[in-house]
């Protein structure tokens, strides 16, 4: 898949997707989209998931929230793939919460050997997991608060892998005004995060 996919074809993909004036042109759009930014968008999910197979599960669950909610983008406010990538990260949250509740809901006694054989093994531990999961939901929080450019150019930032200068040249703006953007939405972010923690 090309590194970066031109903002206007993506646009006009879920355009036909939210059109739905002829059913067999919106499901076509929809795989059109799927194949064009899932190589990528997985990835986002994977990085917030850590395991392949709930990425693949949620990747499917987004594209089918893609299919519902496709008439709500507006290209003034964010990119297709910053669009795209908040709803797979949103969904892969939501995944994680969903898990977190269920490990509570089915906590049993462990006894003390139990405990012991858990603890000494090299798997994930479940309080990380947990962490994992509210960081990732202050995280979201806290890009909720950035003002839309600032949120917009770190989102590029984070989900294409942009460097300064080809944000500034995507996004026809001056290359210092991208890197004060940043800095200042970083500063906001590690402030916001500060008070999670």
């Amino acid at each position: 898949m090309p590194h970066d996919l031109p903002d206007e074809q993506l646009v006009r993909l879920i355009e036909r997707i939210a059109s739905r004036d002829r059913a067999g042109d919106a499901e076509a759009a929809l795989r059109q989209l799927y194949d064009l930014t899932s190589a990528k968008l997985y990835g986002v999910a994977l990085r917030v998931l850590g395991n392949r197979e709930w990425a693949e599960d949620v990747l499917q669950d987004a594209f089918l929230n893609v299919w519902r909610i496709a008439g709500d983008y507006r290209m003034p406010l964010s990119p297709p793939m910053a669009w795209l990538g908040v709803i797979v990260r949103s969904r892969a949250l939501d995944f994680l919460r969903r898990r977190a509740s269920e490990r509570v809901d089915s906590a049993v006694d462990i006894d003390d050997s139990g405990l012991a054989e858990t603890l000494a093994g090299d798997a994930a531990n479940p309080m990380d997991t947990t962490q994992a999961s509210e960081q990732a939901w202050a995280l979201h929080q806290c890009l909720g608060q950035l003002e839309n450019k600032q949120r917009e150019v770190v989102s590029l930032a984070y989900l294409r892998d942009l460097s300064h200068s080809e944000l500034a040249e995507q996004l026809r703006l001056p290359l210092g005004t991208v890197k004060t953007w940043i800095r200042r939405g970083l500063d906001q972010l590690r402030g916001c995060m500060g008070r999670y923690a």
